[in-house]
């Protein structure tokens, strides 16, 4: 502890309100970023130098001695994510999917096999024909599905082999996350089915960048498990909320909000170096104290 306590105070606030301010600029960084949910940073006193306990008065009924306590500072208690909706934006992209509500996509990365989530819909179709995020990774949900025979395979979402004699020549994805393809004959199929998964718990995610999420386990499956199934984790039902291809899902940031708080942690900042400064001058006073 330092010579003043009020110096020990100071230098909390200053490790403190320089995160706070990181968290703020993060957000600012992110306010166009597809998906991106914002954070908080909240704040909570440090344990206190205890100088005189309470002790209780004769007889009962009360203390006759009241504490003295004397607290050191500051620190950051937390940062939690505001996972509420952002809203969506048309892009005409057909490979563009927005959720409206509650759940998630399920990418893999084909290399490793790693599994993650996330609500950014940026997709495109790779030279394999699979559909895949901006990195690669393959979005999951049902596959296999031709003619009559729907999906129910699930998988890596992979636009599928057009009749023998015909070719794609387009494709659409439903509210309920159905690809139907379009072929050179007229005909058409549903051959995928893009799936979502909800969780009880999101503020167990954990970002890793790119949008993408981790630790869902700890998160807790709405349905309970991780597996995707067409009873469980179809858009739309469930609790699930709807995709809407062409349209992507802009960051929750608020602007306004931000820059207010930025304000405030900002004075919150320039207040505790001051708090060292006067801390300064009065550990100056003390050693010149003889010298006078």
């Amino acid at each position: 502890m330092s010579l003043i306590g009020t110096m020990d105070s100071g230098v909390s606030a200053l490790r403190t309100f320089q995160k706070g301010l990181e968290v703020i600029g993060n957000n600012i960084a992110n306010v166009n970023t597809t998906g991106y949910k914002s954070s908080g940073a909240s704040y909570g006193d440090s344990f206190s130098n205890i100088l005189q306990q309470s002790s209780p008065a004769v007889g009962g009924g009360g203390s006759n001695t009241s504490v003295i306590a004397v607290g050191t500072g500051v620190n950051l208690s937390g940062i939690s994510t505001n996972f509420g909706q952002g809203s969506l934006s048309s892009t005409g992209n057909v490979t563009d999917l927005g959720i409206s509500g509650n759940g998630y996509f399920i990418v893999t990365n084909p290399t490793d096999g790693s599994t993650f989530a996330t609500r950014d819909g940026n997709f495109r179709i790779d030279s394999t024909g699979h559909l895949v995020t901006q990195q690669g990774l393959r979005v999951q949900g049902l596959t296999g599905g031709s003619g009559a025979t729907p999906p129910s395979t699930v998988g890596d979402i992979t636009l599928g082999t057009p009749p023998a004699g015909t070719q794609l020549q387009s494709f659409t994805v439903d509210k309920s996350g159905s690809v139907i393809e379009f072929y050179s004959d007229g005909s058409s199929a549903t051959t995928n089915q893009v799936l979502l998964q909800s969780f009880n718990d999101q503020t167990g995610l954990t970002s890793v960048g790119n949008g993408l999420y981790t630790g869902m386990v700890s998160a807790g499956p709405v349905s309970g498990s991780l597996a995707l199934t067409a009873a469980n984790n179809t858009p739309g039902t469930i609790g699930l909320g709807s995709i809407q291809s062409g349209t992507l899902e802009g960051s929750n940031v608020d602007l306004t909000q931000q820059f207010s708080d930025l304000i405030t942690t900002q004075r919150s900042f320039q207040a505790a170096s001051r708090l060292i400064t006067v801390s300064d001058t009065v550990l100056d006073d003390i050693v010149n104290l003889k010298t006078r």
